[in-house]
C-alpha cells in the first residue's frame, strides 16, 4: 500500500540539518479497509480472552485418586473431571448415619413413654375431682407426665440435629467428586493421581481449567486520544495474528469505564460475530473499528477518500495533525484529519489526496512555505 520515493532527497534552503525524505501518499483500498481494517476509523491490538473460565480444585486438602479428562477434551456441565480420596468423608457419613438411627430410636422410646403416661395422668385428674387423691399426689403425677412429654420433644430435636449433621457429611462426601461447572473445553490439567490438592495449592491451576469457548471475545487497549471514536455496538473487524488473512466480523460490546493511568489507554471489549474452533484464548489479535452502517458499503465511501502516509510524516496526535506537502520547490504546511494507524502506515481521512508527496524525517527543520531543493 505504501511506496517511498526512491532516491529523492529534500534539503531546506538555509538549513544545515539532516536531509528530509519524501513519500508519496497512496490511496486506501476500499475493500481492503472493509475487510482488513486499512483506513478504518481506528486500529488497536489486544488478546482473545474468555469471559467464562474456571480453575476447579478441592475445597479442602484431598489426595487425587483419578483424573478423568485430558487437555482439549470437551466436557458438559456436571461431568465428572476427577475423583478424590473419600475414605475419611465416607467414614464420617457412616458415623452420621449411625447417630441418626440412634436419635430415631431415642425418639421412638420417648414417644412411647409419653403415650403411656397420658392415661395415668387423665385418671389422676378424675381422682382429684372425685376427692380420692390429694393435690400433692396429683402434682407428682402431672410432673411425671410433663417430663415425659418434654423428653419426646427433646428427642425430636436431637433427631433433626443428627439429620442436619448427616447432610453436612454427605456434602463433604460429594466434594470428593470434581465436576465441570459449565460446558466447555479443558485447557489444562494440573493434577495427577496421588497428588494433594486444595485451594491453597491452586497456583498451578488446581485440578483442571475449563473454558467456555462460546464466551471468547477480544479485549484491546485504545489510546485515550482516540476513545471518542469508539462506542458500544460499533461494527469492527478482528484479525488474529495466527491467521492474518482471516477477517472476522465483530462488534463492540462495551467500553470499560476506567482508564489505565500508566498506559493512558482505555480497555474495549469486542465480540466475535462468527464462532470458529480456530479462535483460542490468549491469541494475539488486532481490531479495526469501522464506521456505522453496512461494513461493505458505508465504510467503503469513507475509505475511498482516505490515503496512507508514513507515521513519521505526521506532526501532532489525536483527531488532527499537520504534514508538509511538497509543492514544486517549496513545502506547504497542511492540517489533516487522522484515522487509524496500522502496520501499513497512518491513515489520513481528509486533507490529502492520492499522489501528494509529503516530507518525512526531521520536520522541525521545515516551516510553511520553506524553499526546498529536490535532488534525484
Amino acid at each position: 500500500m505504501l511506496a517511498l520515493a526512491v532516491g529523492v532527497w529534500i534539503f531546506a534552503f538555509g538549513s544545515a540539518g539532516l536531509p528530509v525524505h519524501a513519500a508519496i501518499a497512496k490511496p486506501v483500498s476500499a475493500s481492503g479497509a472493509t475487510m482488513a481494517g486499512s483506513g478504518s476509523l481506528l486500529d488497536a491490538s489486544g488478546y482473545v480472552v474468555a469471559r467464562r473460565q474456571a480453575s476447579v480444585s478441592a475445597k479442602a486438602i484431598y489426595k487425587v485418586v483419578s483424573v478423568l479428562v485430558e487437555e482439549g477434551q470437551h466436557v458438559e456441565e456436571g461431568q465428572i473431571l476427577a475423583k478424590l480420596d473419600d475414605t475419611n468423608t465416607n467414614a464420617t457419613v457412616n458415623q452420621a448415619k449411625a447417630i441418626v438411627k440412634q436419635a430415631e430410636a431415642n425418639l421412638a422410646s420417648a414417644q412411647v413413654a409419653a403415650t403411656d403416661a397420658r392415661p395415668i395422668f387423665e385418671r389422676s385428674q378424675r381422682q382429684l375431682t372425685a376427692g380420692l387423691i390429694s393435690s400433692e399426689t396429683f402434682d407428682t403425677a402431672k410432673a411425671s407426665y410433663d417430663a415425659m412429654q418434654a423428653a419426646a420433644v427433646v428427642s425430636q430435636q436431637s433427631l433433626a440435629t443428627a439429620e442436619r449433621a448427616l447432610e453436612v457429611a454427605q456434602r463433604y462426601e460429594d466434594d470428593t467428586t470434581i465436576r465441570a461447572p459449565f460446558a466447555g473445553v479443558v485447557t489444562s490439567v494440573s493434577a495427577q493421581p496421588g497428588q494433594l490438592v486444595s485451594t491453597q495449592f491452586a497456583s498451578g491451576g488446581g485440578i483442571a481449567t475449563v473454558v467456555d469457548m462460546e464466551s471468547l471475545e477480544v479485549q484491546v487497549d485504545v489510546s485515550e486520544s482516540f476513545i471518542n471514536r469508539v462506542r458500544a455496538g460499533q461494527p469492527a473487524v478482528i484479525t488474529l495474528n495466527a491467521y492474518p488473512d482471516w477477517r472476522i466480523p465483530a462488534q463492540v460490546i462495551a467500553i470499560i469505564p476506567t482508564a489505565d493511568q500508566a498506559k493512558a489507554t482505555v480497555k474495549v471489549r469486542v465480540a466475535f460475530k462468527e464462532k470458529d474452533t480456530r479462535v483460542l484464548p490468549q491469541m494475539g489479535a488486532s481490531v479495526s473499528f469501522l464506521t456505522d452502517g453496512d461494513q461493505a458499503g458505508a465504510t467503503a465511501a469513507t475509505v475511498a477518500r482516505s490515503v496512507i502516509v508514513p507515521p513519521e510524516a505526521i506532526q501532532g496526535s489525536g483527531e488532527s495533525g499537520t504534514v508538509f506537502v511538497i509543492n514544486g520547490n517549496a513545502v506547504q504546511r497542511r492540517v489533516v484529519k487522522l484515522g487509524g494507524r496500522g502496520a501499513e502506515g497512518q491513515t489520513i481521512l481528509s486533507g490529502l489526496q492520492s499522489g501528494d508527496r509529503v516530507a518525512v524525517g526531521d520536520l522541525d527543520k521545515l516551516s510553511d512555505g520553506a524553499k526546498v531543493y529536490i535532488q534525484e
